[in-house]
């Protein structure tokens, strides 16, 4: 290995866009420290044990059409990197419907008057298209029709996000689901070229324990190389000097408080966090847009079923009304390692909430009792089914994409430019609604510009689809990280 540098280098965070860009650093003879404020590494894609049963936050596929990004997850996890086939569906009206949508499994759930009534909507959007896009809502009604929309996204959409569609932004729903519409899902099933449609994909990677195996392997390999990673740090402080940081400060759950210095700042911390701990105190102007940007908390109540099958899905969405449970997942459908006991399966209710809500601020037991009456009623399981359970929170899961978000954003993003080594990365870094390779990616360009490239890490999601389609543009960029990096 490259000889390190002195020039020490800051990550706050270790999540997948902190820890990924420790790692590049490292690999190129780099000196960084990372700081999490969590006891625990990971972030969002951490995965937490109970009793030999693990259970994630969220589901978390590894799929990247970025060929460096899924090398790079091969070489940390080698034969624990699993190959699995993709089955998700959306439960509504107590039936099954294919996700992503295929019309004639969509029609033949709907009956056929409903389904003329889809057929009309979505003709009426294809001649009389809404001309300007500025709402998730409008966006989606586009391309699906009204009722789709009504039936199929309205009410799930709400649940995730708390705020009705028409108050969401346009910008989520592109970047999520871009190339997703009825035209492109009926050629994808009369030609089967769903290589072409990234929402479509039908296998992805997983590691065999759980994300967090991810994580805890990079961390593993870099804490046998030297580096430095403190759990338990909050960063509260970030000193400005000259246009410069030139250390961060960080207070432990006793309270003690350390100075860290360094030469390079790279930061996944929540943005509005990050504007409300540096020092001196940005404009009132700044401020006040960092707190105009808002985010989404979740919560998973994962419960150990005696059953040896529940569903065959990975996981499931819920579009009902009429329960406040958004998805379902079934982590042994992931990977069988997630399960101690076959006989057993493992779910986990997924709820979008706000911290100091009425379901975030319930207590375990009422939590539990509640998530278990919302899965008998969906008709998964029966009450006695259930063993044992455990409840997760995770705050700041989601940046929301309001109607102001990017005139905020925009305001912030010009006030950083000024601090010259400071870099921002990763989903909550950026208030971005990245998928895991795109956080990654983040963090491989943040790397290499502190080696001296000059790479937008902005970039990293604009140009290409929901998995990072790679353009001319977007691939050059991408070269530009392999040759420096040295093989471990």
């Amino acid at each position: 290995m490259r000889e390190r540098t002195g020039e020490r280098c800051v990550v706050i965070g270790a999540g997948p866009a902190g820890l990924t860009a420790a790692y590049e650093l490292l690999l190129r003879g780099g000196n960084p420290i990372v700081l999490e404020r969590d006891n625990v590494v990971g972030g969002l894609a951490r995965t937490v044990k109970y009793r030999d049963y693990r259970f994630d936050i969220g589901g978390h596929r590894f799929f990247s059409k970025v060929g460096l990004i899924n090398t790079w997850w091969q070489e940390i996890l080698g034969d624990d990197f699993l190959l699995r086939s993709r089955l998700s569906r959306i439960h509504y009206n107590g039936a099954f419907f294919d996700y992503p949508l295929r019309p004639i499994n969509a029609f033949r759930g709907l009956g056929p008057a409903e389904t003329l009534r889809v057929v009309m909507s979505y003709v009426r959007a294809r001649i009389f298209p809404t001309s300007q896009e500025t709402s998730f809502e409008q966006w989606v009604c586009n391309r699906f029709g009204r009722r789709l929309f009504e039936i199929f996204f309205k009410a799930y959409t709400e649940k995730v996000w708390g705020m009705k569609c028409s108050d969401i932004g346009a910008d989520w729903a592109s970047q999520r689901l871009r190339n997703l519409d009825l035209w492109a899902a009926l050629k994808d099933m009369v030609v089967n070229r769903n290589n072409e449609i990234t929402t479509l994909i039908r296998q992805f990677r997983y590691p065999r324990l759980g994300p967090g195996m991810m994580w805890e392997r990079v961390t593993e390999k870099m804490e046998q190389r030297g580096v430095p990673i403190f759990l338990g740090q909050k960063v509260t402080k970030v000193h400005v000097v000259g246009g410069r940081v030139t250390a961060v400060t960080t207070t432990n759950a006793e309270g003690s408080q350390t100075d860290v210095v360094g030469e390079n700042f790279i930061s996944s911390m929540p943005i509005r966090d990050l504007i409300a701990a540096i020092d001196p105190t940005p404009p009132q102007s700044v401020l006040e847009a960092s707190q105009r940007l808002h985010y989404r908390d979740f919560l998973t109540v994962g419960l150990i079923v005696g059953k040896q099958d529940v569903f065959s899905d990975n996981w499931v969405y819920i579009h009902s009304p009429d329960v406040k449970v958004g998805r379902i997942q079934n982590f042994k459908n992931w990977s069988a390692d997630m399960v101690p006991d076959p006989s057993k399966t493992s779910l986990g209710l997924e709820y979008f909430v706000q911290q100091g809500d009425d379901l975030w601020n319930a207590d375990d037991r009422s939590l539990i009792e509640f998530a278990t009456r919302e899965c008998v009623e969906l008709g998964f399981i029966h009450k006695g089914d259930v063993l044992d359970a455990i409840v997760i929170r995770m705050p700041k899961a989601y940046p929301v994409y309001d109607s102001e978000f990017k005139q905020n954003l925009g305001h912030i993003r010009d006030y950083l430019r000024d601090i010259a080594n400071l870099q921002l990365v990763g989903r909550n870094g950026q208030h971005r609604y990245n998928n895991q390779d795109h956080s990654m990616m983040t963090g491989m360009y943040a790397a290499a510009n502190v080696f001296g490239s000059n790479l937008d890490v902005w970039n990293v999601n604009v140009e290409g689809d929901y998995h990072e389609e790679v353009t001319e543009s977007g691939q050059r960029m991408v070269e530009q990280l392999a040759p420096a990096r040295i093989t471990p």
